[in-house]
């Protein structure tokens, strides 16, 4: 008798879960909450998988052997509760997939800046002709792309919710870019289960593995002292020298492996700015680590220009540049955006909190801003925060009406900067539905 999976929630990682469980010779079924998107349904369709929408049957999903749960859904859904009581394993698609390949597993985590160094680590491999796949929280499902064994190599995006999921999932190695209060409503609050999580990524590592991090990030730092880790440790910092990992001195990236070293200019990177110096530095130790030649890394951080959403120029329009950085979805990411900016700003912020203190944002807003346009359906913690800071402050309820405000108050030179520091999902289907549809709106000016 087959193993009976169960999937719940049918987007990117469940339908990819779906392939690979068939493949795997699983009775597969999968189960959402909510409507299924019309190409995932085809998918499911052809590839005779049984599935249901709009509401979980208890029996079909309770007689599982395995549950894979999407990173969406919290512990606290009752089904899940349910599994649960009843001993059911629930894991991540990321556990699942993992368990059926023996490629080499790059897995990058942090609050901020995971994406980029992801797509930067994928890029620079990719240009040292590794044979490598990009996955997890970004891109195609990690699931499918291991049912088509096709690649060597994955560079995995992992948000705390996937490694919540995990058992026995282990990256040869490990980056974390840094730790900031993000998510708090799915940790009870408590910022040391979200810190918890994000350390999850390391509890299946030996001392063949790796571990790269942020060592100017307090909150890194001082867990490391407190739960050791067996992996090999490469720190990364812009404030202090290292004997092994990378450092800066005088403009230059030096990275320290084995006592072997690699250099590169800090002007010459793509991405300008301390926080992109340091996704360059885990990217590239990355890249030394898996012996890429030092000219295709030094080439490949010179010619990486950043992912759609983060920091993105859209247009400029009589004389007022329009950004999108609807990738901004906590404080901390924002905090980067502002402190970025040179120019008089209209900002435009707000969507689901999630429990964020502004008050870290109080010096740059007052520096740098010179109008807030709120764009979400409860606005008052933010009016609350800078009610009294700004000459302008506007709430919207669309991102069209938002853009047509932020080109009426803007003026020749400033900036209009979309960084919401908040989830997108009162209005939006998702940060990219948001930044695109801002994007829409300025090209229609």
């Amino acid at each position: 008798m087959a193993d009976r999976l169960v999937i719940l929630g049918a987007g990117e990682s469940g339908v990819g879960t779906a392939l690979l469980g068939k493949k795997q010779k699983y009775e597969v079924f999968v189960s959402d909450f909510g409507k299924i998107k019309e190409t995932y349904k085809q998918v499911l369709i052809h590839n005779e998988i049984d599935w249901e929408e709009e509401g979980h049957t208890e029996a079909k999903v309770l007689s599982a052997d395995v549950v894979m749960k999407s990173p969406g859904i919290p512990d606290s859904a009752a089904i899940v509760v349910k599994l649960k009581d009843k001993g059911v394993s629930v894991i991540s698609e990321i556990e699942f997939a993992s368990q059926f390949t023996n490629a080499t597993i790059v897995g990058i985590t942090g609050s901020n800046g995971k994406t980029t160094t992801a797509t930067l680590t994928y890029e620079v491999l990719k240009n040292g002709e590794l044979n490598v796949a990009l996955g997890g929280n970004i891109g195609k499902s990690f699931a499918e792309q291991v049912s088509e064994e096709k690649f060597t190599s994955y560079v995995l995006e992992l948000s705390s919710f996937q490694l919540d999921g995990i058992e026995t999932f282990k990256p040869h190695i490990a980056v974390l870019t840094n730790i900031t209060p993000d998510h708090l409503d799915r940790y009870d609050h408590d910022f040391s289960k979200y810190i918890a999580a994000k350390f999850r990524i390391t509890m299946n590592q030996t001392a063949d593995d790796y571990f790269i991090y942020n060592a100017d990030d307090e909150v890194i730092t001082s867990w490391l002292s407190e739960h050791p880790i067996p992996s090999q440790l490469l720190p990364f910092s812009a404030k202090k020298e290292l004997k092994q990992g990378a450092y800066i001195k005088n403009n230059e990236i030096i990275i320290t492996i084995d006592n072997k070293q690699f250099t590169m200019p800090i002007t010459s990177l793509g991405l300008q700015g301390e926080h992109n110096t340091k996704n360059a530095m885990a990217a590239s130790t990355v890249a030394k680590l898996l012996k890429i030649r030092k000219a295709t890394i030094r080439e490949s951080m010179e010619s990486f220009q950043g992912v759609e959403h983060r920091l993105e120029k859209v247009l400029k329009i009589n004389n007022v540049m329009y950004i999108n950085d609807s990738k901004a979805t906590n404080v901390n990411a924002t905090f980067y955006a502002l402190d970025s900016m040179e120019s008089p700003t209209v900002w435009i912020v707000g969507g689901v909190d999630k429990g964020n203190d502004y008050s870290e944002l109080l010096p740059l807003v007052n520096e740098k801003v010179k109008a807030i346009i709120c764009l979400g359906v409860d606005n008052e913690k933010l009016t609350r925060q800078f009610g009294n800071i700004v000459d302008m402050m506007v709430e919207t309820q669309s991102m069209q009406e938002a853009v047509k405000i932020a080109y009426k108050l803007a003026e020749r030179g400033d900036s209009v900067l979309l960084s919401p520091a908040c989830a997108s999902f009162d209005l939006f289907t998702n940060y990219e539905d948001r930044g695109r549809q801002f994007k829409e709106a300025v090209r229609h000016l």
